[in-house]
């Protein structure tokens, strides 16, 4: 498997990056038996190939692809995954590729807003390990008048499944008498399942609606809901730095 000259990368790392799928996962398939090399199955975690080794992932050859980044302004009623099993539409059927991409990271159905789609599996753990501490904006329609003290609880954190939240940085919006709602921006490092409607629901809040307003520097203002756009090459770069800029 090891030839001289060749780039050498363990398994599960070229697995990643080629953007089939996390590295976590890569590591449970290569434990599973459902990953070969030149033909072989491979169990072995810590072994290094080069990509001009065959590696089949559970019948798909991985290739070296050319890289492709897309920003989405993700509608309601989508599910930000590559398939769905009930058959609902998701998030890489609105964007007209060949490629085998996956979001990064992810909304929920009836949350709208930025999501960044690659193939590029090496970005993709980047922005979301939690030690880099990518920004998130999202906007929040609640129910009720979210007033100092909640905002200081949400700032603070709370707890949300048996663990705190980090600190995060909240500010009302906009409050309607009327309809008796506020409007929050929260804005958040992490990104655990159903996070921020957990976060109001720490501090006696319901999520009426939900939309991620910015990921990283990324935001979606110029695009309808539904529409998508090719990332530049200066955004890519940079989406780069901002992922790597604590390392020592």
């Amino acid at each position: 498997m090891s030839k001289s000259g060749d780039k050498m990368e363990r398994l599960q790392k070229i697995i990643a990056n080629s953007g089939y799928t996390s590295r976590r996962k890569a590591e449970e398939l290569i434990q599973a038996g459902k990953v070969k090399v030149n033909g072989q199955i491979v169990r072995e975690m810590g072994i290094k190939v080069s990509l001009k080794d065959i590696i089949d992932v559970d019948g798909y050859i991985i290739k070296n692809e050319e890289k492709e980044y897309y920003l989405l302004n993700k509608p309601r009623g989508i599910i930000t995954s590559t398939q769905d099993e009930l058959g609902r539409k998701t998030v890489t059927d609105l964007i007209a590729t060949t490629k085998r991409i996956y979001p990064v990271g992810r909304l929920d159905y009836d949350t709208t807003g930025v999501l960044l789609l690659t193939n590029d599996g090496e970005l993709t753990n980047l922005l979301t390990h939690p030690k880099n501490e990518i920004e998130k904006t999202y906007i929040a329609k609640v129910k009720g008048l979210v007033g100092k003290k909640q905002v200081g609880l949400l700032e603070k954190g709370v707890v949300v499944d048996g663990v705190k939240t980090s600190k995060a940085k909240v500010r009302v919006k906009k409050y309607d008498k009327k309809t008796d709602t506020s409007l929050v921006e929260l804005m958040i490092h992490e990104g655990k399942n159903h996070q921020v409607k957990k976060m109001f629901e720490a501090i006696g809040y319901t999520v009426l609606k939900l939309r991620r307003d910015q990921f990283c520097f990324l935001r979606v203002d110029d695009l309808k809901s539904g529409d998508y756009r090719k990332l530049s090459p200066k955004e890519i770069k940079k989406l780069y730095f901002e992922a790597t800029k604590n390392d020592n």
